[in-house]
């Protein structure tokens, strides 16, 4: 992916910068229940106020309907959490580009930060709508992405306002670009990549590109399952796709051909119904009962998961063992996740999503060497798609 233009050589002093960040956190009772995502946007949110800039933050957060203001989706929680963690005022303009918005980002001065309205209460950002890029470029004199996590949506703060102002990459999306680029093209080996999640259609493009760079690949998760239906086991009431076994045999007989080691689960954890409370059993991966599913690996399979971690120079980890949430469930990813973490002398990356939440409910976040703060967005450009978000910056 060829280079983004970098935010250090942006003349920014005294000029009006709009940046795209993402703030799209998790609110509890009016307040941040987890600023991963804020304090990711920090040092480039510093630069641009260090740096002299009159500083236009803007995100989504949530789903909301896209017809006005929800209360539940007000990024008002997130602007009081910002100011503490930048310790300055962070004006909250509470619109996006209506009212008086236009008028108070001109009366910012030099080093002061606004942040605006989320962006999707207004149906125009995800259609990027061109009369809404204009008016959101026309808040500024320079834009700038630092929001690596919606990379992957063209949408109107994404993509649109970039082609109408000069245009950077902030310091975690080029940071983000950079570190699985560099993964994918020259990795340290052994390159040991680890998938899980639910359904192997949701992963096989990744899947094709890892088998295409890694030397193993581990293979958990829901989607395990139908990898085992595809070397001929019984999964009992596990998830499955049985319309994708075929393509599992293919993906095993390709990884064998290129001599990648593919790694499945040699046994599991099984529950007779997806409860907390369940009543559960370790059995071997093939005997699964008929009446029981599979929701996390076995003990046999985390040691040699680990073994395999341990030996690696280069890991990336995307999607659980299991159903982690349930400490009935969670063992197989804790396993995994500690393996990663005491890997010091490879190069640890975690790819957005779940494996994230993982990493900081088993508090290794801290021993890893790259977490990425975008699960859709790293995964897209790990099988090679194109970013719109990124490619805006080029």
């Amino acid at each position: 992916m060829s280079q983004v233009k970098s935010i250090t050589s942006a003349d920014i002093a005294g000029k009006k910068v709009l940046c795209r960040v993402d703030f799209n956190v998790p609110l509890a009772e009016g307040k941040v229940s987890d600023d991963t995502r804020i304090k990711a946007a920090l040092p480039t949110i510093e630069y641009l106020l260090g740096q002299g800039a009159k500083l236009v933050l803007m995100s989504h957060l949530g789903r909301p309907a896209g017809t006005g203001f929800e209360a539940a989706f007000s990024l008002l929680p997130v602007a009081d959490r910002l100011a503490e963690l930048l310790g300055k005022p962070v004006q909250f303009l509470g619109e996006v580009t209506r009212g008086d918005v236009g008028a108070q980002v001109d009366a910012l001065k030099n080093g002061e930060v606004a942040l605006l309205e989320n962006l999707r209460f207004d149906s125009r950002e995800k259609e990027n709508d061109g009369g809404f890029c204009q008016e959101l470029a026309a808040l500024a004199d320079v834009y700038v992405n630092d929001a690596f996590g919606t990379a992957h949506r063209a949408h109107a703060s994404t993509t649109g306002v970039a082609a109408l102002l000069p245009s950077y990459a902030g310091f975690l999306l080029a940071k983000e670009v950079t570190t699985l680029s560099e993964m994918l093209a020259a990795p340290r080996r052994p390159f040991v990549a680890i998938l899980g999640g639910s359904k192997v259609s949701d992963k096989i493009k990744v899947i094709d590109a890892l088998i295409d760079t890694c030397d193993t690949l581990i293979i958990g998760g829901g989607m395990c399952f139908t990898f085992l239906l595809a070397q001929g086991f019984e999964v009992g009431s596990s998830l499955k796709e049985e319309e994708w076994v075929e393509r599992c045999v293919a993906t095993l007989k390709r990884a064998e051909s290129v001599g990648v080691k593919i790694l499945l689960p040699v046994d599991v954890v099984v529950a007779d119904r997806f409860a907390e409370d369940a009543s559960t059993l370790t059995v071997s991966a093939d005997k699964i009962p008929a009446n029981m599913m599979g929701l996390d690996i076995g003990p046999e399979s985390a040691a040699l998961f680990s073994g395999a971690i341990g030996d690696a120079k280069t890991v990336f980890w995307n999607g659980p063992m299991g159903v982690f949430e349930m400490k009935a469930f969670e063992a197989g990813t804790r396993a995994v996740a500690d393996a990663v973490a005491y890997n010091s002398e490879g190069d640890t990356i975690i790819g957005g999503g779940d494996s994230v939440a993982a990493v900081n409910k088993f508090n290794v976040g801290d021993k890893m060497t790259f977490i990425s703060t975008g699960g859709g967005a790293s995964m897209e450009l790990v099988q090679g798609e194109a970013l719109p978000g990124v490619v805006a910056l080029q």
